[in-house]
């Protein structure tokens, strides 16, 4: 169920003790709490350009690092040049990175985090809404490796994360979409009733930044009941990769010409479509969800997705058993979330291709 009251901050407790991600509306016009202590910064250049006024004390700091947030910069050579430059400004333990971006940037600093001198700490100011609504808390890092995505990785929780709905103002509304993928599945993993409370709200979603403050607030709620239970994503946490494996691969196979959260609102309209092919999941069900999601995408859609190319990234993701795809599916009269073994047979395989051609449709 939605919670649409929005208190000032919430708790999660992680294998590291408590982290608290804290609602700072104030955080633009001041953010003197991020000069505390000893910091080194991590910004996302385009932040840096956007905001230079605003974060003018945070940029003149002398321990600053830009980086470009691309998904080629996600990669072990990045974080290999973000660490050489940490250690030329002499970053001890008793320090603490500061990143100041989204996914992507916060994937960096994460995994740079958990192994720069065996754990330095980090806090996170999330400035995109799919980060502000589902990745900043849940400890993991993902990083790149050739043509292999989100092959390594860690689970190291920051410290503080500081939101701030006031970075959503400069996203392209490409970005606002893929954040409201992302919010769908958090929701879509809830129940259908929360699901559909998302659905009906998505053309004042996707026009009055307002309005998604109650949705960052229950999207990260739900993802805490979850991640608080299942940290190192050994079992129920898994569900959260709903439309991931579809998606990752519709990522691959495009170049990365579609947006994360927008992929992943394809992939698991791909994911109904398979759930229903292989009677998992009753038609009007399908349905149901499937018109949410394409009202989110379709004004997206219009890129080709090789069919070859999103198998070969498919049988690739990391959720795969030796002989298996690990899928995340709807499944049954509630469509609840659930992962399904399904071999990469003939039958999958068309089952997959006709569900990547009604995309567009």
């Amino acid at each position: 169920m939605v919670d649409l009251r929005v208190p000032n901050s919430i708790s999660i407790q992680s294998h590291k003790g408590i982290y608290e991600a804290r609602f700072a509306p104030d955080l633009l016009n001041d953010p003197s709490v991020l000069l505390e202590g000893e910091p080194h910064f991590i910004v996302d250049s385009n932040i840096a350009r956007l905001y230079a006024k605003q974060l003018h004390n945070v940029l003149s700091h002398p321990n600053v690092i830009l980086v470009d947030a691309t998904e080629q910069n996600k990669s072990l050579e990045s974080a290999s040049r973000i660490i050489t430059e940490l250690v030329a400004q002499k970053t001890r333990r008793n320090h603490h990175l500061v990143a100041i971006g989204g996914g992507i940037i916060q994937d960096l600093v994460c995994f740079i985090a958990s192994t720069l001198l065996r754990g330095v700490s980090w806090q996170l100011v999330p400035t995109t809404l799919l980060a502000q609504a589902d990745s900043c808390i849940g400890s993991k890092s993902s990083i790149n490796v050739g043509d292999a995505k989100n092959i390594v990785g860690t689970f190291y929780p920051p410290t503080k994360i500081f939101i701030d709905q006031n970075f959503l103002r400069t996203l392209h509304q490409n970005e606002i979409r893929s954040g409201i993928g992302e919010i769908l599945k958090v929701h879509a993993i809830d129940s259908a009733e929360s699901f559909n409370k998302v659905a009906s709200s998505l053309d004042s979603l996707t026009h009055d930044l307002d309005a998604l403050q109650p949705f960052i607030y229950s999207a990260l709620t739900i993802k805490k009941r979850y991640i608080e239970v299942d940290e190192f994503d050994e079992g129920v946490r898994n569900i959260f990769n709903f439309g991931h494996s579809f998606g990752h691969a519709i990522e691959s196979a495009t170049n990365y010409g579609v947006p994360h959260g927008v992929a992943i609102t394809m992939g698991m309209d791909v994911a109904c479509q398979i759930a229903t092919s292989r009677e998992l999941l009753p038609i009007s069900e399908s349905n149901r969800m499937r018109a949410a999601l394409k009202r989110n995408y379709l004004p997206l859609a219009n890129v080709q997705i090789p069919f070859d190319a999103s198998m070969n990234a498919l049988l690739k993701d990391k959720k795969n058993s030796t002989t298996e795809l690990g899928l995340i599916l709807p499944v049954g009269q509630e469509a609840n979330i659930e992962k399904v073994m399904v071999p990469p047979n003939d039958e999958f395989v068309e089952q997959f291709r006709i569900a990547l051609g009604a995309l567009a449709q």
